[in-house]
């Protein structure tokens, strides 16, 4: 999977800023309203913990892992969510406002809690 995520990037980044912007929207679009909306908040998640978080290095996020999101037209809450940082995992939950359309985040508030036990990490669905 991170060869797969390394090589897009590589891909991307060999294309003008303009055609991969319209490119990731055009791939965003094909995505149900649903699923973008998560993609799209999971990424803030990510982003947003790895620049307010100096020790963190997000590399993968589990929106579902201790309980399901709650989506409602184009706002997303995540109260049960995972981030995993240096192959640690630790509690996150958020709340997203997305535009209509999924593709811009208009508000985003999250919550970093502490790490979790690695003997759960199964049962939750988090990978080392």
């Amino acid at each position: 999977m991170k060869r797969l995520i390394v090589a897009i990037i590589a891909i991307f980044a060999c294309l003008p800023a303009s055609y991969a912007r319209t490119s990731n929207t055009q791939q965003m679009l094909t995505l149900s309203p649903e699923t973008r909306l998560e993609q799209r908040c999971n990424a803030r998640a990510m982003g947003i913990v790895g620049r307010e978080h100096r020790d963190f290095h997000p590399d993968e996020f589990v929106a579902y892992a201790f309980a399901d999101p709650l989506v409602h037209g184009s706002s997303i809450k995540a109260p049960g969510g995972a981030v995993r940082s240096r192959g640690k995992w630790f509690h996150v939950s958020y709340e997203c406002q997305t535009s209509a359309d999924g593709l811009d985040v208009e508000s985003f508030s999250y919550s970093l809690g502490s790490m979790i036990p690695r003997d759960v990490w199964a049962e939750h669905f988090l990978v080392p």
